[in-house]
């Protein structure tokens, strides 16, 4: 996976709204499960795919004074300094990672994007100390189903060129699902998933995250069969103050290396 490859694009206008909406609608799910592994100073820890860096910066005050903790990114985005912190330009598809270096590792929302996902995942668990923990937390998007909306139809359709765009590209929008058997198939063991579904609804940040994919996907919801005036009409129903949906299912799911 290159850079020109990714979904979405770690430049332009409409990154730092993704982000945003990232991290409020699931870094209180991500750092309360990462808390439930012990991380605690002197840890050694990763995340892949960090954006811009709120999960990694938790994870510096976690492992502060004496931990460590190194974000990888195709194009890191603009991370707060942390002196517990070391921010790298890193493709997880491409790029090598030290053999038993880590207490933990967190990939949230990247390998559903990676055709190599099997072997990203061995190349993960080879970068994990014995004992240590991997958290994956990804999205299974085949369910999110419209509530209350002015117009279900173009709504739908847009879910459904979202999904065909992923898959042009060798993504997997329903891998949160399937993820618990490929790390378990992968060695892991202590195998703990657990599904989480939200709101969307005017104000939410799931749905101000949906909004923005409206634009930040443009190209490629075009080329899945959208048209223009869909994709304006689409932003309309969100925007509405009766529109209610499901969220798609993010299943954090943890695993342990053997000792």
């Amino acid at each position: 996976m290159t850079a020109q490859a990714y979904v979405f694009t770690n430049d332009g206008p409409h990154y730092a709204e993704q982000h945003r909406c990232l991290a409020a609608s699931y870094d209180h799910i991500t750092t309360e499960r990462l808390a439930a592994t012990g991380v605690t100073d002197g840890w050694h820890c990763l995340e892949v795919g960090t954006g811009h860096g709120s999960v990694a910066r938790w994870l510096a005050e976690r492992v502060a004074p004496t931990g460590s903790v190194l974000a990888g990114d195709i194009a890191p985005g603009d991370v707060e300094p942390h002196p517990n912190l070391t921010v790298v330009e890193h493709d997880i598809a491409t790029d090598p990672l030290p053999a038993e270096r880590f207490d933990l590792i967190v990939a949230r929302m990247v390998l559903q994007h990676v055709p190599q996902r099997n072997a990203v995942l061995d190349k993960l668990i080879t970068a994990l100390k014995p004992g240590g923990w991997l958290q994956i937390d990804e999205l299974d998007t085949s369910y999110e189903p419209v509530l209350l909306a002015t117009d279900a139809a173009v709504y739908e359709k847009f879910l459904a060129a979202k999904t065909e765009h992923m898959r042009s590209r060798g993504g997997d929008p329903e891998w949160g699902r399937k993820a618990p058997l490929a790390m378990r198939s992968a060695g892991l063991v202590d195998i703990d998933p657990r599904p989480h579904i939200g709101s969307r609804h005017a104000g939410s940040p799931e749905l101000g995250l949906q909004h923005n994919h409206t634009f930040h996907l443009r190209e490629g919801l075009l080329a899945a069969g959208m048209t223009e005036a869909e994709l304006i009409r689409v932003r309309e129903v969100m925007r509405d103050p009766g529109f209610r949906a499901s969220s798609s299912v993010l299943h954090s799911v943890q695993g342990r290396k053997p000792s």
